[in-house]
Parts: structure tokens; sequence; C-alpha cells
């Protein structure tokens, strides 16, 4: 049973320099949070959020129907993150669209609404605006900080940035930086986004318009890269929408994918800014801690003091073949993955809490609960043994090669004894 979130925000009237040499000033975070903070300040949990997320992580707003937290099945009392003991926090991250100071408030020098003058923001510029309202509350070290996607970016930043003040990260679905494809097809989204008419080089809401047809595409391309192909096969196949017959028409909706994409589309477009789609999809773009290791996310890991638990899922879109080239080592809890546990345990090879005994990766505060270890399933175990497999099969057919060679060479002498043996 869920409970009743209540909805806080912080001023901050002081300078917040950012990475890109710009500051932001006199501005505004929305937050949650859920449970009681216990006497020694110690049992603090920030969870942070991703792309289209917010800080209302858990319960429910009183009189809303569905109005649930984005993570209302993980948070809660008696819920794997149990607010009987753990403090938790929700943070609304700088130029998002739902209470945090962004491209829709107005600048405080000029008092015109920011738009496409809201400066740019990073993942890092998050981390420290979440330390700040950390320090408002008294809270020098958390727990942990948990986050999915770029919200496993931003836990991934807090042990770098603050490696002193946390405990625990738990970083789910993520990684140290997005490959060109990712940015490929961010910069698609973006493009959709900027040539709607409606956009207005980002100063839309002086025209009293949305560029909803822009955000509409961007966020199909987005559910494009969400599913992988097995998932989409699986979940949509060629299910024709209405009835077994094509209608031979190019403008209607006639399979069950065009559906559902064009169903995520409209209602992304119905709350989501303009704006905060760029600033977000860019923040992503730019988030490779290694970057200033020369790329060594070893060197880059280096600071973590945390220990991590690192959860991936085997669906996600297949990396390359050629990606085990020693640079990012396998956990053996991720056979098909390479983004959180390879690129943690590089630089911590006990750090992936997969390979750990059952019960270490409590979260430390008294009387935690503690984290049960997943037992590898049987394909995980016969996917060490492939390459001796596939060595295998190359020397059968090395032999088989050799035993055609040797069988034409018979053949040619059959017909002509002068050929050579």
């Amino acid at each position: 049973m869920s409970f009743f979130a209540t909805p806080q925000s912080m001023h901050f009237p002081e300078v917040l320099p950012l990475q890109s040499g710009a500051s932001i000033r006199d501005y505004h975070l929305a937050y949650e949070t859920y449970g009681t903070l216990n006497a020694d300040r110690s049992n603090a949990v920030l969870v942070c959020h991703a792309l289209n997320a917010s800080h209302h992580v858990a319960g429910v707003y009183a009189g809303q129907d569905k109005s649930e937290g984005w993570w209302d099945n993980m948070i809660g009392p008696g819920k794997p993150v149990d607010t009987d003991r753990f403090f938790v926090i929700g943070v609304n991250n700088l130029g998002s669209c739902f209470g945090s100071t962004g491209p829709m408030h107005n600048h405080p020098d000029t008092g015109e609404v920011y738009g496409a003058d809201f400066p740019v923001v990073t993942v890092e510029d998050w981390v420290n605006a979440q330390a700040r309202l950390l320090d408002r509350l008294g809270i020098q070290q958390l727990a942990a900080v948990l986050g999915g996607s770029l919200g496993g970016m931003q836990a991934l930043s807090w042990t770098l940035q603050y490696p002193e003040r946390m405990r625990h990260a738990v970083v789910v679905a993520s990684a140290p930086n997005l490959t060109a494809e990712n940015i490929a097809f961010n910069e698609v989204a973006r493009r959709a986004i900027v040539t709607d008419p409606d956009f207005h080089g980002g100063h839309f809401y002086r025209h009293g318009v949305i560029p909803k047809r822009g955000l509409r595409i961007a966020r199909m391309i987005g559910h494009i890269t969400y599913l992988s192909d097995d998932v989409m096969n699986e979940k949509f196949g060629r299910q024709l929408r209405e009835g077994l017959e094509l209608k031979y028409s190019t403008q209607d909706i006639e399979f069950q994918i065009e559906s559902y994409l064009r169903y995520q589309g409209d209602k992304f477009s119905d709350y989501f800014d303009a704006n905060t789609y760029l600033l977000i999809t860019r923040a992503l773009d730019y988030f490779d801690p290694a970057r200033t290791h020369a790329g060594n996310l070893t060197r880059a890991l280096a600071r973590a003091q945390a220990r991590f638990l690192l959860v991936s899922f085997t669906t996600d879109w297949t990396p390359r073949s050629t990606r085990p080239t020693g640079t990012m080592p396998f956990c053996s809890m991720t056979p098909g993955t390479w983004a959180s546990c390879a690129l943690i345990s590089i630089a911590f090879p006990r750090s992936c809490n997969h390979d750990r005994k059952s019960g270490d990766a409590s979260l430390g505060a008294p009387g935690a609960p503690r984290l049960a270890r997943a037992r590898p399933r049987l394909w995980q175990r016969r996917h060490a043994r492939l390459p001796a497999a596939r060595a295998r099969l190359q020397w059968l057919w090395r032999g088989d090669r050799r035993r055609q060679r040797a069988g034409l060479r018979a053949a040619r002498r059959r017909c002509d004894p002068a050929q050579p043996r």
C-alpha cells in the first residue's frame, strides 16, 4: 500500500558554477522525502531520476488518481528500499520541467522566460546541485545513491565527485558514456524538435505554441532505442492493428508497433518541455568521466570509495561481438552486456556485487536489509565455456578443409597420374 507524498521546494540565491563556465543563481530545486532521518543522519538514500522522470519517486498525491511515483514498487514501507529504515530523497534536476528551475521559468536578471537561453547543464552540475540540497538538509554522508539510466550516471558521478559523502552506489541499466550510435539517436531526436516550425529557436513560449510535432518524433525515436529488436518482435511482431487485412495506405496506422510509437509520442508531447529534452539529451552525450583521464576509466574510478551494486539486463541492445578485447572485462553476471559491471570491475575487481557472497551489498545502516546475490543461470555458466567451444569448432572446420583438399588431389591423380601427390 502506498503513502501520501508531499512535494517541497528549496530556494538557492547563491551562484552555482557550471561545467560550461556559465553559472546560474536564484534557482529552486523541487524534491520529496520519505521516511525519517535518524539521529546521526546516516540513513539517507538519494534517488536520481532518468530523462523524463522527476522528484516524485514514490507514494501518491492526495486526491489525485494514478499519481504513483515512478519507482513506487521499490520504495516505501516494507519494500526493497524500506522507508521504515531509510530516509529517501528524490530531487528534480535543474533544467527539468517538473518543478525545479528550467527553461520555462524567468531569468532573475531580465524577468523574461529563459527559453533557449537556459545554460547547458551536465550530470556533474546536477550532482553539485544535489550536494547543496543535502547540505541544507544537514546530511553529510549518504547511505546510498540509486539511479537507473541517466540516474545511474548521476550515481556513478557521485562516487567520483563526492567519494567521501556516500557509502554505496546502486547503478541500474546505465553506462559511463554513450556510444556514437546513442549520440546519433539523440541528435536525430533533437533535430526533429528544432526543425519544428513551432520551435522558434527555443523561444516558443513567447509565441504561445508548443513544438509538439518535433516532441512526438523525438519520443518515438527514443522508444525505438528503449526496446531491443528481440523484445520488440516478441511484444509486437507484425501484428496488424485492426483485423487481418492490409489497408494499403501510407498514412493510416496499420501495425501495432506504429500504434504504440504514436501513442507514446502523443502522450509525451502533452507534458514534456522541448528545451528540457534538448538539455537532458545533451547532458547524456557529454557524460564521460574517463575523458579527463585520457580515456582511462580505471584511473577515473580510482577516486571512488563506495561499494557498488550494478544491475543490467540481457534483453538490452546487444553490444558489438568484438567488444571484449580486454579493455572492458565482463562481469560473470552480465555475459550479454558491457555497461556498468564491466566498467566498474576493471578498476575494482571485487567491487561488482554480482561476484560477492550473499549479504555483502547491504546499505550499511544499522539493521539495513541485505541484498542477496543472484545465482548464475545455466546458460550463463555455459557462456563461460563458449571460447573453448568456438576453438573446437574452428579446429574441426580446419580438419574438414584439409580432408576436402586431400580428396580433390586424389581425384585429380585418378584422372591424370602425372599430377603431383
